[in-house]
């Protein structure tokens, strides 16, 4: 009897860990909810200071800061950037100054480009499978300079701001899809802005990315 109450009491642990393994293998992978990440204040080769006589930014690096839709992380940054992992399929996508570069054509050995989209950022259901343009020799995929891209410059204010209704659809480095809303190009997202105290080249962003490798963008 007492053998017995030991062996039952031996199989339900068993039983009870058995179905908390399968629970915990049941949750691994998240389903897909289409809900945009934040991310705040990626530094895009930030200046140190101005020239007095130019008022160019001082202090640069001269490199981008690389970072991954997949993994939501800067890969590599300013000082501490790393050739190797530039020439990587690491990252996706990538800022220096007002400048967006992809993982793709003379930029990197990745499948990306990018779409530049003009329309209700939260709506897009599913991202295009072909029209993506890379970055080349005679421009970006992401075309620079005001109004041409993703923001505008207001000379008398001072004040560069991403252009309301204009989002970017990116394909990554792997050829899964993402779209990715500017928010911001300064330290702290300030609103307003003011020119004189507010720190530049500081990218706050949102994005929606797709893992499973569909063009799907919206949850059901």
């Amino acid at each position: 009897m007492i053998k017995n109450r030991i062996f039952q009491t031996f199989l339900g642990l068993v039983l009870v860990v058995g179905l908390s393994a399968c629970d915990s293998d049941s949750t691994d992978d998240d389903p897909f909810t289409g809900d945009a990440t934040l991310v705040q204040d990626v530094p895009a080769d930030p200046a140190t200071g101005r020239d007095p006589v130019t008022g160019q930014p001082v202090g640069t690096t001269g490199h981008f800061t690389l970072f991954s839709l997949r993994e939501n992380m800067i890969v590599t940054s300013g000082a501490s950037f790393s050739a190797a992992d530039s020439n990587s399929t690491n990252w996706d996508i990538g800022f220096r100054g007002t400048t967006i570069i992809v993982n793709g054509g003379t930029s990197g050995p990745g499948q990306g480009g990018a779409i530049v989209r003009e329309g209700i950022f939260e709506d897009l259901a599913n991202a295009p499978e072909s029209g993506y343009a890379v970055d080349s020799a005679g421009g970006y995929a992401v075309p620079a300079g005001s109004g041409n891209g993703w923001y505008n410059y207001n000379p008398a204010a001072m004040v560069l701001s991403p252009i309301p209704g204009r989002f970017l659809i990116v394909r990554t480095a792997d050829g899964r899809y993402a779209r990715v809303r500017l928010l911001s190009y300064y330290q702290g997202a300030p609103d307003p802005v003011d020119p004189f105290t507010a720190l530049e080249r500081y990218y706050t962003f949102e994005y929606v990315f797709q893992p499973d490798g569909s063009t799907k963008l919206l949850a059901d």
